[in-house]
């Protein structure tokens, strides 16, 4: 009697960690998903070293109808920040805000953004007084289109993405548009920030690997950004 309610007991143990390790991959793979700023391409709103969770499931494929209409899966919308693969690398990911939709023309006059020949009011953004050229900390090498940009009209099943540093930001202006099937979620909320310099992320060797656990494990408490915890993104 005792033998066979050890053999149970432990066997509740067993399909309890198994249930909970397939909850945690489902939830990582299909989800949610941890991602990092390495750059500061959309100051000031996110800042180099912030930890974000990124929804998968909101842009999920809804195929019929009746998925649609039971499952909680939304349309991209303009000035949505999104996660998504690197056009030019999708083996990297890329964070940028929604600018242009399917089928908008989108021009940039001046450093301001017209959609169909509107003005688009964008609160968010950020300008640097003297952008940074021919620096290692900047995104883009060209001023050119920082100025002046298109009028271009964004095709079908893709996106028109731009960082909100627009002085510092490789986006649609220089790589093109976003294919649909690149995106990977949209960014929810900072769990997590710690005040840090880009090349602490750029740099992935062991090494600097390990120094930077030394670092977070030595300065947590007086790095780590308190305030920007649990702050929304929008």
């Amino acid at each position: 009697m005792t033998h066979e309610f050890k053999k149970s007991t432990l066997r509740e143990y067993f399909e309890s960690i198994v249930i909970a390790v397939i909850l945690a991959l489902f939830i990582r793979t299909f989800v949610v998903q941890a991602f990092k700023i390495p750059t500061g391409s959309m100051e000031n709103n996110l800042l180099i070293g912030d930890h974000l969770l990124v929804n998968k499931f909101v842009f999920g494929p809804a195929k019929t109808g009746l998925e649609r209409a039971l499952l909680p899966v939304s349309a991209i919308e303009r000035r949505q920040i999104i996660v998504f693969k690197y056009p030019e690398d999708p083996d990297r990911d890329f964070i940028k805000r929604v600018i242009g939709l399917p089928g908008e023309t989108v021009e940039v006059r001046e450093k301001k953004v017209y959609i169909n020949g509107k003005a688009l009011d964008e609160p968010y953004v950020h300008f640097l007084e003297e952008p940074r050229r021919n620096s290692e900390l900047s995104e883009v090498t060209s001023s050119d289109v920082r100025e002046n940009y298109g009028p271009v009209t964004v095709p079908p099943n893709q996106y028109f993405m731009m960082g909100d540093n627009r002085d510092n930001s490789a986006d649609s202006r220089y790589w093109g548009f976003m294919p649909r099937d690149y995106v990977k979620g949209k960014a929810l909320l900072i769990y997590w920030s710690y005040e840090s310099e880009r090349e602490d992320y750029e740099d992935e060797s062991a090494t600097a690997t390990v120094k930077g656990l030394a670092s977070v494990f030595i300065h947590f408490f007086t790095k780590t950004r308190w305030d920007r915890l649990g702050h929304l993104i929008h």
